[in-house]
């Protein structure tokens, strides 16, 4: 808990972004991103800030996850072809609408993303559904930090 005040303290804003891209960039460096969001804004941060430097840096952190799919689907295109264009198909179909429900809720993202990298979803159309999709995340998130916040001033105060 105190490295992450020191890290709101400290970097402010850019140290949400940074430790949203990083989180979300590997499963190998686990932060617990959305305490941070909440205390972010339990400590007085802007929420709609907080929400919209928190999506961007977990949108471009997802790109990992896309290009591990794009990457992957040369490996697999000659024996699943099937799949490939089931994922395909679903992503013309339902890309931003699912990318962004997906992201928005308490689900392993890296899948979908995958999935989107092998289904060659637009990058632009995968960005932006999966910007939407974490900003209302985080959005919920900053807001429950907040009125914590309230409730506890209250409550104490």
């Amino acid at each position: 808990m105190i490295f992450m005040l020191n890290i709101i303290k400290t970097l402010g804003y850019f140290g949400i972004f940074l430790i949203s891209r990083i989180s979300t960039s590997t499963i190998f460096l686990p932060f617990p991103l959305y305490l941070l969001i909440t205390t972010a804004t339990a400590l007085g941060m802007n929420p709609i800030l907080v929400s919209i430097v928190s999506a961007l840096g977990m949108s471009l952190g997802e790109f990992t996850s896309y290009f591990i799919g794009l990457g992957g689907r040369s490996i697999i295109e000659k024996k699943h072809k099937k799949t490939i264009k089931i994922f395909e198909n679903f992503f013309k179909k339902y890309g931003i609408a699912a990318v962004s429900i997906f992201a928005f809720l308490p689900f392993p993202f890296d899948v979908i993303g995958i999935m989107a990298g092998i289904g060659k979803q637009d990058i632009k159309k995968f960005f932006i559904a999966t910007f939407i999709g974490k900003f209302f995340k985080a959005l919920f998130l900053s807001y429950a930090g907040y009125l914590m916040s309230k409730i506890l001033w209250q409550f104490y105060f």
